[in-house]
């Protein structure tokens, strides 16, 4: 497989991107890879089906940096399947949530295991499985349902994506990948459950060999372009 492409600028790394795509947001706040949704708002991609753990972060800071309540505000989300669809903090307005009750948005509700294992799932080719979480609740209606060992499972279906967007701590000019502290979260899973894989760097890419191959999480067989944050990106945390 061909090296990642080391792009110059954040609007570069998302140039092509059409509209009508699936896309995994990983991130719980710290990981959320903020300059590239930045660029994606602002190359104006739409109708798009995003997967990530919620849709409860706030909107963009007076800095500029957009966040997948933007887009969706914005209304270029036709769909979210999320494990948090309510806000962080239950007394603040979301506008997402009023337009998942306002059927404006269409959203799916899935058990964070359960989203995170369909993705990996996907990524490792299983197309199916069966999990005991969310069997009697509203999230296993409709599924196909199986009794193994006299427990009750649903089948899940995998989640394999056309596009993720990661941020990496560091990284190679073969694209391996390290994440730091709680931003590892989804990253790792998510980075290998698209067709493309596109990701933000905070520290300088290094040459190939530089990074010590035990302290890799993801390899670069399954990313297609790097992206160095700019000293002029968003390299804080989004508050919750």
């Amino acid at each position: 497989m061909a090296r990642p492409i080391i792009c110059s600028s954040m609007a570069e790394a998302v140039a092509g991107i059409p509209d009508g795509i699936q896309l995994l947001v990983p991130g719980f706040g710290p990981g959320t890879p903020a300059n590239l949704l930045t660029a994606l708002y602002d190359a104006g991609v739409k109708d798009m089906h995003v997967y990530a753990n919620s849709v409860g972060l706030p909107q963009g800071t007076s800095d500029g940096r957009k966040t997948l309540n933007d887009l969706i505000t914005a209304r270029r989300v036709r769909k979210v399947t999320a494990a948090f669809t309510a806000p962080t903090h239950p007394s603040q307005a979301s506008v997402p949530a009023d337009m998942i009750r306002a059927a404006e948005l269409e959203a799916e509700l899935v058990p964070q295991g359960t989203l995170a294992e369909r993705v990996r799932a996907g990524g490792a080719g299983i197309p199916a499985f069966f999990t005991p979480a969310g069997v009697g609740t509203l999230t296993a209606e409709g599924k196909e349902h199986r009794e193994f060992n006299g427990r009750m499972y649903v089948m899940e279906h995998a989640i394999f994506a056309d596009y993720a967007f990661i941020r990496a701590w560091k990284a190679d000019t073969l694209g391996n990948l390290i994440y730091r502290r709680s931003a590892r979260n989804f990253n790792p899973i998510f980075a290998m459950g698209a067709a493309h894989t596109i990701v933000e760097v905070e520290e300088p890419i290094v040459p190939a060999g530089e990074l010590d191959p035990d302290q890799i999480h993801t390899p670069g067989v399954v990313i297609e372009r790097l992206v160095q944050i700019p000293a002029d990106g968003y390299f804080r945390e989004i508050p919750r």
